[in-house]
C-alpha cells in the first residue's frame, strides 16, 4: 500500500510488480559480471510478467543490460531508470519484502538508496502468510502453519531492523502500517522529508494507483462493504492459535509496541521447540540460498513464465 502511495504522487515510475532482484535473480543467475549469466537472465526476464508490466521494449533494455550490468544493483537501477525515462518522471522506487535480507548489498550496489521499512502487527501478517500459503512447516508440524508463519515474521523483521538501523536515520526509517491506515495524511507528511518528496495525501488518493484505489488483499471485504485490514486476527484466530502465537512472538510484539491479549503468555514445550527449530532454520536457509550453489536451484516464483 505504501509503495502504491508513492507511485500515486505522479513523480515515481509506475511498476506494478516486485523486482525480486536480490532475493531471486541474483541467487539464481549468479555473478552478473559473466556475459553468459546476463544472457540467461534476460532470456527468462524478457518472457516474464515483470518485463510485460515494465512498459519497456526488448530493443531498449537488452543492449543496456548486456553492456552495463555487472551486479544485481546495476540491473535494478538500469531497468528502473529506463522506465522512469520512458514515463517522463525523475524518480523510482521498488518494493520486494525479502529485500530486507539484502540491505547491505543494496546499499553497496545502489549507493544513493534509502530504505523505508514498513512494519505491521505480526498477528495480521501471519494470517496473510497462511492465507497465501507462504507458511511451510516441516511435515511433522503440519497444522502449525500460523505458528511457523509468526516465527518467520519475527525473524525477517528483526533481520531488516538489524541491517537497517546500522545505516542511520538519514538512510533508514520505519513506518507502521496501522498508522498509515488510521492517519494516512499525517504519516505521509512525516515521511515526506525522509523521502525528499511531497507526499500529498489528497493528490495520492485522487490518483489511486493500485491498492490505493482498489485494496490488494487476500481477504474479502466485510459484509458491510468496508475494507479494514487492521486487527483481523481478533476475529479469525481461535483462542488456542492466539495463545500459541503470542507465546512464540509475544516478546517481539511488545517490543514493537503491540499490546497482547495474553500479557504473560506461557512458553510451552511446543512453543520452545518451535522457536529452537525454526529461527535457526531460517538463518540456515538464507545462508544456503545466498552463499552456496544451492541458490542456482531456487524456484523463480514470480519470475516464472506466466
Amino acid at each position: 500500500m505504501l509503495y502504491h502511495m508513492l507511485l500515486s504522487t505522479g513523480d515515481f515510475a509506475v511498476f506494478r510488480s516486485e523486482s525480486n532482484v536480490f532475493n531471486l535473480l541474483v541467487p539464481h543467475f549468479g555473478n552478473l559480471r559473466s556475459a553468459e549469466n546476463r544472457k540467461k537472465l534476460m532470456q527468462v526476464w524478457l518472457r516474464s510478467k515483470m518485463f510485460r508490466v515494465s512498459g519497456l521494449e526488448k530493443e531498449q533494455i537488452q543492449p543496456k543490460i548486456m553492456a552495463e550490468c555487472h551486479t544485481g544493483g546495476d540491473f535494478l537501477r538500469i531497468v528502473m531508470e529506463e522506465m522512469a525515462r520512458v514515463q517522463g518522471v525523475s524518480r523510482w522506487a521498488e518494493s520486494t519484502p525479502d529485500h530486507l535480507l539484502h540491505i547491505p548489498e543494496i546499499m553497496e550496489q545502489v549507493p544513493d538508496a534509502i530504505i523505508v521499512h514498513i512494519i505491521r502487527d505480526g498477528r495480521d501478517v501471519t494470517l496473510s502468510y497462511v492465507k497465501q500459503r507462504w507458511a511451510r512447516p516441516f511435515p511433522w508440524d503440519r497444522g502449525l502453519e500460523l505458528a511457523v508463519a509468526g516465527l518467520y515474521w519475527e525473524w525477517i523483521v528483526r533481520q531488516g531492523q538489524s541491517r537497517g538501523k546500522k545505516l542511520g536515520p538519514s538512510r533508514y526509517v520505519e513506518v507502521r502500517f496501522e498508522d498509515l491506515v488510521a492517519s494516512p495524511a499525517e504519516t505521509l507528511n512525516r515521511l515526506s522529508s525522509f523521502v525528499g518528496q511531497e507526499l500529498d495525501y489528497e493528490r495520492i488518493r485522487r490518483s489511486g494507483v493500485g491498492s490505493v484505489g482498489a485494496p490488494n488483499s487476500s481477504f474479502p471485504e466485510t459484509g458491510s462493504g468496508t475494507f479494514n485490514p487492521v486487527g483481523r486476527w481478533k476475529e479469525q484466530m481461535s483462542t488456542q492459535e492466539l495463545v500459541l502465537l503470542e507465546a512464540l512472538t509475544g516478546g517481539f510484539l511488545k517490543e514493537l509496541g503491540y499490546p497482547l491479549v495474553h500479557e504473560e503468555p506461557e512458553l510451552s514445550l511446543t512453543a520452545a521447540r518451535l522457536r529452537a527449530t525454526y529461527l535457526p532454520w531460517f538463518d540456515i536457509k538464507q545462508w544456503l540460498k545466498t552463499k552456496t550453489p544451492l541458490g542456482r536451484r531456487v524456484r523463480l516464483g514470480p519470475l516464472e513464465i506466466q
